[in-house]
């Protein structure tokens, strides 16, 4: 049996860079420790807002979560770090970034980079109101498949990040490029996510039929100008019939999830039951339009 246990990460992530850090490297040792083989985090795991700092830190940040996979053996999904430079190594022009997702092996290596090709556009009724992430970050133009290699086998990863889960063309095309599971690593205000969160994930399985693992930023989060920013939290993982297997039930952390910093969902991604879901229903060798 071809199977990859899979752990999806919630934080409450602060403006706090090295306290984020801490959480990361904890709930990443307790995935581990669950028999995790792949630990998804969320958007923004290091920092949420401060962005052009955080960017200054992104080869750092980068290599410090790369040893923690290192560390415990297993691939990880380092969620986001907003980028300078794009993948060629040119810088990102007018002073803007790149929301870059990384996963690294468990020998630390870099398997691969996804540029956010999606930035969020909405105007929500919250505190924020608007949200336009163009004004910060330029959109990557290019998809992204890549292994996780393990002593079960290899399986194939599609990697988007939040906003992608509204775009079923993506999760489409990375399923016709091979993609076996899917990555969303998110940060959805708390009335979009209240509004879609599961239905996305569960609307994105079905469209791909690929495993959805949706890590997530839940509770409020302070900011150190303007108002604080709720998010919906809920990680989840769906299957690919579009069921949550797994799913963290709030936005907010309990008093002892509040101390540890974290909430971990784990799943198993069975490859010949989705394959045999796939023959049964092979809606790929029917596509007319995509």
């Amino acid at each position: 049996m071809t199977t990859l246990n899979v752990a999806a990460l919630q934080m409450n992530s602060q403006q706090d860079i090295d306290g984020n850090l801490a959480t990361i490297a904890n709930a990443i040792e307790k995935a581990k420790a669950s028999g995790a083989q792949f630990v998804v985090l969320p958007e923004n795991c290091c920092s949420m807002g401060e962005q052009p700092a955080t960017a200054k830190r992104f080869d750092e940040l980068s290599s410090r979560i790369a040893s923690f996979a290192k560390n415990s053996g297993i691939h990880v999904l380092a969620g986001t770090l907003p980028c300078p430079y794009r993948p060629d190594g040119s810088r990102v022009p007018d002073g803007k970034l790149r929301q870059v997702s990384q996963l690294f092996a468990p020998d630390g290596s870099q398997v691969s980079r996804y540029d956010k090709i999606h930035l969020f556009t909405a105007t929500v009724g919250d505190k924020h109101g608007r949200y336009d992430e163009s004004a910060t970050f330029e959109a990557g133009d290019k998809m992204v498949t890549a292994p996780i290699n393990t002593d079960n086998g290899t399986f194939w990863l599609g990697m988007m990040v939040c906003f992608d889960l509204r775009f079923p063309a993506l999760s489409q095309r990375l399923r016709q490029s091979g993609a076996e599971i899917l990555t969303a690593p998110s940060a959805f205000t708390y009335l979009t996510g209240q509004a879609h969160w599961s239905l996305l994930l569960k609307a994105r399985a079905i469209d791909s039929q690929c495993m959805v693992v949706g890590a997530a930023q839940g509770g409020e989060h302070h900011y150190k100008s303007g108002s604080p920013r709720q998010t919906w939290g809920h990680a989840g993982i769906s299957n690919f019939k579009g069921e949550m297997v797994a799913q963290f039930e709030h936005s907010a952390f309990s008093d002892n999830e509040e101390k540890q910093g974290f909430a971990l969902v784990t799943a198993t991604l069975d490859l010949s039951a989705q394959h045999e879901g796939r023959q049964n229903l092979p809606i790929f060798n029917c596509h007319r339009l995509a």
